[in-house]
């Protein structure tokens, strides 16, 4: 990937990464994570910023490969990359500050449907950006298993 506009390279990262803190600061004490009755598979509080991070930052590389193109679909691609981030956005705050477990679950089900949208979107444009998605997409798998069986041990 040749580096076209660094500067739209480092807006394109720091907008997810933005959206995610803002997101973090206003779930409130997401560290009473520890204090949810959770199933066996649950990873330490301590490893989701670490992901959510590298998971960001993907985000933000993907958006640039498609921000640059010259595909005439890259607006529709980066409108639902928008959409599912605001969707991704929401989803902490429905959890942590409100935990509504079940509402989350079902909000997280959308975003994933979204995300699997954008990745066909960005796939018509590129395959680098749709592929740098997938382990957004596999994580938020993951995060569903994990709301769901929280709401069921609540």
């Amino acid at each position: 990937m040749k580096i076209k506009n660094k500067s739209a390279l480092i807006i394109s990262i720091l907008i997810p990464l933005a959206v995610g803190t803002l997101s973090a600061l206003l779930s409130g004490n997401i560290s009473e994570y520890s204090l949810i009755n959770k199933p066996l598979i649950s990873p330490p509080g301590f490893v989701f910023p670490i992901v959510w991070t590298i998971l960001y930052i993907l985000m933000g590389i993907s958006s640039y490969i498609i921000f640059i193109s010259e595909k005439a679909n890259k607006a529709k691609a980066l409108n639902i990359y928008a959409i599912q981030l605001f969707f991704n956005f929401l989803w902490s705050i429905i959890f942590f500050r409100f935990s509504l477990y079940f509402f989350a679950f079902l909000w997280l089900i959308m975003l994933i449907i979204l995300i699997v949208l954008m990745i066909y979107r960005f796939y018509q444009i590129s395959s680098l950006s749709a592929y740098l998605q997938l382990p957004y997409l596999f994580w938020c798998l993951f995060a569903s298993y994990l709301n769901f069986m929280i709401y069921r041990l609540s």
